[in-house]
């Protein structure tokens, strides 16, 4: 299966950055292509929950491996197993379902390295209040901590759907989760193989830490 889907994203990488390089020109002024990554809801490692994603190339581009001793935390790695970003549940009362990111490690055995680490993002779940919610808002996403006033993304749509797209403050997607199907043998992978396409100049280590929450929050 990894090996297929291997295959597949380059294959697909290949026909839609044909379809996108009008929609590139226009978003990015013709400055860079975008980042096409094939996300695989499932480890590498055998009995342990997680995603792999692989680039364009057919490359491991990350990789997370979700052990059961630690629900609440998540690490990206990247392809080489390097820790890049960690996820943590935020509890707190009244705040509703909320995760902090920390740049690089930051395990659960490890209190004195979290209280001297500070979030560079926070997400916030969107509550729905009145049953009208025109746009899907699902989450807030927030530099530094959800203290803030002013959120910096907006992140829209169906995560059940594998349709949402990520908004900076101009309404501008600077990165988007599609579903995905190969184009050869009508072979389609349902909700766990889907693409997650980022605009040049956003993360997309960042862009899949935001996939990884949006998975514990709506899944």
């Amino acid at each position: 299966m990894f090996f297929f889907l291997k295959s597949l994203s380059r294959s697909v990488h290949d026909e839609e950055q044909h379809h996108q390089e009008s929609e590139i020109k226009i978003t990015t002024d013709g400055i860079g292509t975008c980042t096409s990554l094939t996300v695989w809801r499932k480890s590498l490692i055998i009995n342990c929950s997680g995603f792999t994603v692989i680039n364009s190339h057919g490359d491991l581009a990350y990789r997370v491996d979700n052990y059961i001793a630690h629900p609440d935390e998540l690490i990206l790695m990247d392809g080489s197993g390097k820790s890049i970003l960690t996820m943590h549940r935020h509890k707190k009362l009244g705040l509703g379902e909320s995760w902090l990111i920390y740049e690089g490690e930051m395990g659960e055995c490890c209190p004195r390295t979290k209280l001297s680490k500070k979030p560079i993002w926070s997400v916030k779940k969107h509550i729905q209040i009145l049953k009208a919610n025109q746009n899907n808002v699902l989450a807030y996403v927030f530099r530094g901590t959800i203290d803030r006033k002013r959120h910096s993304y907006v992140i829209e749509g169906s995560y059940a759907h594998r349709s949402c797209k990520v908004l900076d403050e101009s309404r501008r997607v600077v990165a988007e989760i599609k579903r995905k199907e190969a184009k050869t043998g009508g072979v389609s992978f349902g909700i766990e193989v889907f693409a997650l396409i980022v605009q040049p100049g956003f993360d997309p280590g960042f862009a899949m830490a935001l996939v990884l929450i949006l998975d514990q929050m709506f899944s």
